[in-house]
């Protein structure tokens, strides 16, 4: 939540890449999902790579997300505010089971409060032209979730704080791997358990389960080795304790993105994520409309199991999920 904290997450990168020789690696999606705060409480899933690890070989994980939100909306009916900022550090680890099978966990730890970035957003925006949704206007480095409805405050929450998360337990199961090794299928599942703190917005309270399809497709050419790789499925939630009147039981998600390795140390990666409305009964797009994600960067490959991922995610459905997401995330397979 500080800048402390950047600058030592940017030291151990600059660490790992000088302590590793490049090598090639397995272009994998990026490891993340909406950060908006009444989004991200719930299992939405990281898609996982296509490829599951063969048995006896595993990954361990290290991903952060550092999210700026605001947004601010009405109607006759309701008023939101979403202004704040948070950190979710993920640690996460797979093992491959057997010839086809992996199993895993995603530990998340959140950090919130009202950051440091809004008056760097707000220079950005004035410098391109860009418009700033009234966030200008709004106290900076400002913590404030809230949302009413008919006169009632259904989500207050301005108080920092830190603390972990609701872990989910994960597997795979490889349903085809080309000859070639540059394609490959999986069917993937994730069981969300209520074990944040609903009332912080860490966890939402609920038992979420999800299902989905992983793929990817690589082609080897002069230039380098250019991956397509997505995936789709769907999560059924029970009802939680984040406007639990409204939430829906079944949402739908997808991913697609676009990898190009011009050289075995670095490839630069382009990937979509979206996924339909959690709630329902408003007319807000905060709360019940469907998301997307866009989230562009690169990854280091300082060995063969060992990559560092960079991006920056934006709002491509505007209003929908956080301005801004810087994602980290620190990969080592055995």
């Amino acid at each position: 939540m500080t800048q402390k904290t950047v600058r030592a997450l940017l030291g151990i990168a600059w660490f790992f890449f000088s302590a590793f020789h490049a090598a090639a690696a397995n272009p994998s999606p990026f490891f993340t999902q909406n950060q908006s705060p009444v989004t991200a409480v719930y299992g939405l899933p990281f898609i996982g790579e296509a490829k599951v690890a063969a048995g006896g070989k595993g990954q361990f994980r290290l991903t952060l997300d550092y999210a700026n939100s605001y947004v601010r909306d009405a109607n006759a009916r309701e008023d939101i505010v979403l202004d704040g900022e948070s950190l979710r550090l993920t640690v996460s680890g797979r093992l491959g089971i057997g010839r086809a099978a992996e199993v895993g966990i995603d530990v998340p730890f959140w950090m919130s409060g009202g950051g440091f970035l809004d008056g760097v957003i707000d220079r950005y925006h004035s410098a391109f032209g860009f418009p700033g949704g009234g966030r200008d206007l709004a106290p900076k480095n400002r913590l404030m979730y809230r949302y009413r409805k008919d006169g009632i405050t259904l989500l207050n929450r301005e108080a920092a704080g830190q603390g972990p998360g609701d872990l989910s337990l994960n597997g795979g199961w490889q349903l085809h791997k080309g000859p070639d090794r540059n394609s490959h299928l999986s069917v993937r599942g994730a069981l969300k358990l209520p074990t944040g703190d609903t009332g912080a917005l860490r966890g939402s309270g609920s038992t979420d389960l999800a299902v989905w399809l992983a793929g990817d497709l690589g082609h080897t050419f002069s230039a380098g080795q250019m991956t397509l790789f997505g995936a789709a499925g769907a999560m059924g939630m029970s009802k939680g304790r984040i406007l639990p009147d409204q939430q829906r039981p079944l949402v739908g998600f997808g991913s697609l993105g676009l990898a190009f390795r011009p050289s075995s140390w670095i490839e630069f990666k382009i990937q979509t994520n979206a996924h339909t409305s959690f709630y329902s009964d408003s007319d807000l797009r905060e709360i019940n409309s469907p998301s997307a994600q866009l989230t562009v960067g690169a990854a280091l490959h300082f060995s063969p199991g060992t990559s560092l991922d960079i991006g920056v995610t934006e709002d491509i459905v505007v209003d929908t999920s956080p301005d801004v997401v810087f994602h980290l995330s620190l990969g080592h397979s055995f």
